[in-house]
């Protein structure tokens, strides 16, 4: 298989309550982003925004779409890179989510990053997303542990 990320968690809550805290605006901005805007619907939006004072167009991940989803099961979608890196910013990589409850209030997180190309800024941007999933997946668990 081509280069991809993989992270797997496990969140201590219950199985619909993580897949909103992935598909519900006022969920997902508790721990991921500031703001996002999500349309729970195939090539329906989906934008988190970090720099939120940037210009429309760099302020984080904007122009992704749905791209599939089993509510509560799959979800996938587009991803960018990070504004700083203009040439791979251009491009779309995506994600795939699987939700697996494991028991009453526990619910494993498999989470596929795909779609990566050769070059030497493709490189950094993987190495970012390493550390940057492991930030947004720990934020969370952590999300649900002060629950």
């Amino acid at each position: 298989m081509k280069k991809h990320i993989y992270k797997e968690i496990v969140v201590p809550a219950r199985l619909a309550a993580v897949w909103n805290a992935w598909t519900v605006k006022e969920e997902l901005t508790k721990y991921f982003a500031p703001e996002a805007e999500i349309e729970m619907k195939l090539g329906g939006k989906y934008e988190m925004y970090f720099l939120l004072d940037n210009p429309k167009g760099s302020r984080g991940g904007e122009g992704n779409r749905i791209l599939s989803f089993v509510p509560q099961k799959m979800l996938s979608f587009e991803w960018n890179a990070p504004p700083h890196f203009p040439k791979v910013r251009k491009e779309k990589t995506w994600c795939v989510l699987f939700f697996d409850k494991l028991d009453l209030n526990s619910t494993r997180i498999r989470f596929y990053h795909l779609g990566w190309q050769e070059g030497e800024e493709w490189d950094k941007v993987y190495d970012y997303f390493q550390k940057a999933w492991d930030s947004v997946l720990g934020n969370l668990k952590k999300y649900f542990e002060n629950k």
